[in-house]
């Protein structure tokens, strides 16, 4: 007995049951739509994009273990309810990995495609032996089957649905196809901030070289936003940075140059607090910051742009956005500025293009603009006409005051839109000044790596 209610009876019991995971799959989905629910999801997506977000990854995967925890544990009462009793031989190793390879190709991500493998683990090994056959060999062949279709939709066929429905919908009447109307709409929902697209436009709004920086006649000093002092750091003992002295102005833009194994990659990593120095200071607004962690520099408004775009693969675009803009209101000043986005808010931000996901990145930066942001190739695998318009969107942050550090492989692009040049080779600033400055035989020597002259 459990109350008015008769637990003995069968129906009874299983209407109970059922209320009981309807309510379970309701607040679930409640959390994954909340601040918290974002955050363990960002966690699970990409572990120090989210740090770099200010998530703090260590108490959001000890709050998902208790979670999971109190589930199973829920899970194993109302089966124990069911079944009356539990004992050890209930539990085959057999059927632990098919009623998992069963919730996996189902979609294991959102609760309600648990209920669907559920009920398909329930209800279709019985209709298959009444109506179809009962061979032994038809479970192999359907676990087969499950793991192609998991092969071509990594998240299950339930939460492909969005995506292949929002697919079919931008190859309906008009849309000229994947790329046909989405430069139109990049041109319309960024076309706000001053300047033609394509790098060369950036450059022409640009200030002149000093301005920023207090190098140049007239120039106006202004305080530094992110100060790196001396810095060295490395990997497991091995040394890649070798004092570093690096500086950046609100409102600037310092492209970091240089070739491939320079330390580009690592010195972003420091000024995002993801890699801890072993010597020097790292300052951001005039405060010590060298022992701050990820979530305490992202904080303080320096924002870690990373190689390889920066979202989230497994969320949706609106819980991309909603991660980074809590408000409504700001979410929806980025869709109507950008309807490329709004068009596909359900879709996950893993299925779309390069240069979609670009733009996603840079959208809820836009919106609110940090006080440093630092962009690790933000161009890399883009096509040109995208490129331009990256490079575009970023200028306009810099017009909003944000202090930016591109690290760039497209040296002859990025410098349209730079204010000072830094050259790294083998871990040390080897020249850094204005664009105005910028010496093209330099630039060549420190690609090839030689170590150009101070």
């Amino acid at each position: 007995m459990a109350g008015p209610l008769d637990l003995t009876d069968d129906r009874a019991l299983g209407l109970t049951l059922v209320l009981l995971s309807a309510v379970t799959v309701a607040l679930l989905t409640r959390l994954r739509a909340s601040r918290w629910g974002r955050a363990m999801l960002a966690v699970r997506s990409a572990p120090e994009a989210a740090a770099a977000s200010g998530v703090s990854v260590v108490r959001t995967k000890l709050l998902l273990f208790t979670l999971s925890a109190g589930l199973a544990g829920f899970g194993g009462v109302l089966y124990a309810s069911y079944n009356t009793r539990i004992t050890a031989t209930d539990f085959t190793a057999m059927t632990g990995l098919v009623w998992l390879a069963v919730v996996v190709a189902a979609g294991v991500r959102r609760p309600q495609f648990a209920v669907v493998a559920g009920l398909v683990f329930a209800v279709v090994p019985h209709l298959m032996a009444t109506y179809v056959t009962e061979s032994a060999q038809l479970p192999v062949i359907l676990f087969g089957l499950a793991g192609l279709a998991l092969a071509n939709d990594p998240d299950g066929y339930c939460a492909a649905l969005p995506s292949r429905w929002a697919v079919r919908a931008a190859r309906g009447p008009g849309s000229g196809g994947r790329w046909g109307g989405m430069s139109e709409r990049y041109v319309v929902g960024a076309g706000g901030a001053g300047g033609a697209g394509g790098a060369g436009g950036a450059g022409g709004a640009a200030p002149e070289a000093g301005t920023a920086t207090g190098t140049g006649s007239g120039s106006r000093e202004v305080p530094g936003v992110l100060d790196l002092v001396g810095v060295h750091a490395g990997y497991g003992g091995a040394p890649v940075l070798h004092g570093v002295d690096l500086a950046v102005r609100g409102g600037e833009v310092l492209v970091l140059l240089g070739p491939n194994g320079a330390g580009k990659s690592t010195l972003c990593q420091v000024a995002a607090g993801l890699l801890r120095p072993a010597g020097g200071l790292v300052r951001v607004r005039g405060e010590d910051a060298t022992r701050d962690t990820a979530v305490t520099r992202a904080r303080r408004g320096v924002r870690l742009a990373p190689e390889g775009r920066g979202i989230f693969a497994g969320l949706s675009i609106e819980e991309n956005l909603a991660l980074q803009l809590t408000r409504a209101e700001d979410r929806d000043a980025v869709y109507a500025r950008f309807p490329a986005l709004a068009a596909r808010r359900t879709v996950a931000a893993g299925s779309l293009s390069g240069g979609e996901q670009q733009l996603l990145a840079l959208a809820p930066l836009l919106q609110c603009p940090p006080a440093v942001l630092v962009a690790d190739e933000p161009s890399l695998g883009l096509a040109p006409r995208v490129v331009d318009e990256v490079f575009r969107l970023l200028t306009e942050l810099r017009d909003h005051g944000t202090a930016l550090v591109l690290v760039e492989e497209k040296a002859a692009e990025v410098l349209g839109i730079a204010d000072t040049v830094a050259y790294l080779a083998q871990g040390e600033i080897v020249w850094s000044g204005p664009r105005s400055q910028v010496d093209r035989d330099r630039l060549a020597k420190a690609y090839l790596g030689t170590g150009a002259g101070r």
